[in-house]
């Protein structure tokens, strides 16, 4: 079994405590007053690559370097001094290989049939990968601020930086969920048991088989390992959500970075790629806000204009839509995105939605300056949006019959046709005429 000679009479060598060492998937442990090894669970011994029987009568000292092994044997030591155990510290690993891991500890006093401690026994989590995506995600999020910046969009960035907020809401849930299966976690009732078993270590196969209390352990320690299985299932549950939406914020940062790049150049460009990418700005992978997106995507020449200003412009839309919808009365939301061809040398790329509309005294305002109906909003997008469309020889529109008609967008741009340079085009109101050059 796991013992060292001089143990073998001692509660740790019996089957049902060999059995729920075999079977228990966290980190379990038991030590002398000199921090050796006396037992552990196949699962630490897999850890370290080796058999449980091999790490008996070794130390940390064996597997870590000194710095981190003498951490935990001054912890050991502390515990065995004062009797008071270690409870929830988190502890960093750092292997001869150069690997870290984490992993979230609890570290108790082992005592013999007579209350003297003879050593320490302790439980250990692996959070390391809990602990790597919380380092990604504050890496992509530094990176997602450097990138807005490179950009130069302060739209983009606080859609994006919106859009990061639903996604570190998800994370926070994530790791509540994962605290609170932590801190209910039957650790204490795997310290009661222990305690149990020692104050009858000197008869133990006769309350085993004879006493009330004894004949209930066999199961006990069965329901309790079935616990620890299924915690382990549901965090790793929880894990893979908390990778998933940290991916989504990298690609959000991936893609902020590949504007940033080619900020000021004029080139032909997908429209509906622009769509698409516009639309991942806005929403997270994970939620639509209640709000059905429709695409409506024609085959059409690709536009000439510059890739940053169109997404300004098209991210500034669909987040006007997306809150239009959710302030509008109508109980099926809808947001439809549309690139259809429009006079001959221009595309269209339409963002519709079915919310609150707009009154008709508003349709010549609504790209002044200023101008706002929302509480919260500062006036300046749909202007600045004017303004960038404008500037790639563009025009943006609006369309709505009124209040709760929902409202359109329609930014024209000139299409990529070889040779030929694009004119451009100004609005008046809902109006747009083209102007070539002056004489």
């Amino acid at each position: 079994m796991l013992l060292t000679p001089g143990k073998s009479e001692t509660l740790l060598d019996r089957a049902l405590v060999t059995a729920f060492l075999q079977h228990v998937p966290d980190i379990i442990y038991f030590k002398d007053r000199d921090s050796r090894f006396i037992a552990v669970s196949e699962s630490t011994a897999r850890k370290h690559g080796l058999s449980a029987a091999d790490m008996i009568g070794k130390s940390d000292f064996d597997f870590f370097p000194e710095q981190s092994a003498r951490r935990c044997s001054d912890d050991e030591q502390r515990i065995i001094k004062t009797g008071q155990p270690m409870l929830g510290k988190l502890e960093k690993e750092t292997w001869p290989d150069g690997r870290e891991t984490w992993s979230l500890s609890c570290k108790m006093p082992l005592r013999d049939g007579h209350g003297a401690i003879i050593g320490t026994f302790g439980l250990g989590k692996n959070v390391t990968e809990t602990k790597r995506l919380d380092s990604a995600l504050e890496k992509v999020r530094r990176e997602l601020l450097d990138a807005s910046r490179m950009a130069g969009m302060a739209e983009v960035a606080t859609s994006v930086l919106h859009n990061v907020g639903n996604v570190l809401n998800s994370l926070n849930v994530s790791a509540s969920v994962l605290g609170a299966g932590l801190r209910a976690s039957k650790t204490d009732s795997l310290v009661k048991i222990g305690e149990l078993l020692r104050e009858h270590a000197a008869n133990l196969g006769d309350f085993l088989d004879h006493d009330p209390k004894g004949r209930l352990v066999p199961a006990f320690i069965e329901s309790l390992a079935r616990h620890f299985i299924e915690d382990r299932a549901r965090f790793l549950q929880e894990i893979e959500s908390l990778r998933k939406n940290v991916e989504h914020v990298r690609e959000i940062v991936s893609m902020q970075q590949s504007y940033a790049a080619v900020a000021g150049i004029v080139e032909p460009l997908a429209a509906a790629s622009l769509m698409e990418d516009a639309l991942r700005i806005n929403f997270s992978t994970h939620a639509r806000h209640d709000i059905r997106v429709a695409r409506d995507f024609a085959a059409v020449p690709p536009i000439f204009a510059e890739r940053g200003k169109v997404l300004q412009i098209l991210v500034n839309l669909i987040r006007n839509g997306k809150y239009a919808c959710a302030e509008g009365r109508n109980p099926d939301k809808v947001l439809t995105l549309r690139v259809l061809p429009g006079p001959p040398g221009r595309v269209l790329l339409v963002v519709q939605d079915n919310g609150v509309g707009i009154p008709t005294e508003n349709l010549t305002r609504i790209f002044q300056h200023g101008f706002t109906t929302r509480a919260t909003g500062h006036g300046f997008g749909v202007h600045s949006s004017a303004n960038a469309a404008r500037e790639m020889k563009g025009c943006l529109t609006v369309h709505s019959d009124g209040d709760g008609t929902g409202a359109t967008f329609t930014l024209d741009l000139p299409a990529a046709v070889p040779g030929v340079m694009p004119q451009e085009k100004v609005t008046s109101g809902n109006q747009s005429v083209s102007r070539g050059d002056a004489h």
